[in-house]
């Protein structure tokens, strides 16, 4: 089953990426259809290390991954050697 997003299709460039440690990261969405009540999530699912050692795998709501994204720039801004945020 091909997966979208709001510009269209999504491919492996979309949604993994490869560390330089060579784990997996995939960000995909799940829908399941209880009976009335649709849930939706985020998935984000990182693979195993390149020593075999067994990765993990999150289901978060879409506000929980909003503010994991929130972090993650926050971080990656000050990786980079940008100014603190948070002054």
């Amino acid at each position: 089953m091909a997966r979208s997003g709001p510009d269209g299709p999504l491919n492996d460039e979309d949604s993994c990426v490869v560390t330089t440690c060579g784990r997996r990261i995939a960000v995909h969405r799940i829908q399941l259809a209880p009976t009335g009540r649709p849930i939706s999530r985020v998935t984000l699912d990182v693979g195993a290390d390149r020593g075999g050692e067994p990765g993990v795998w999150a289901s978060l709501t879409g506000a929980e991954a909003r503010e994991l994204a929130r972090m993650l720039l926050v971080h990656a801004d000050l990786t980079d050697g940008g100014a603190d945020p948070r002054g």
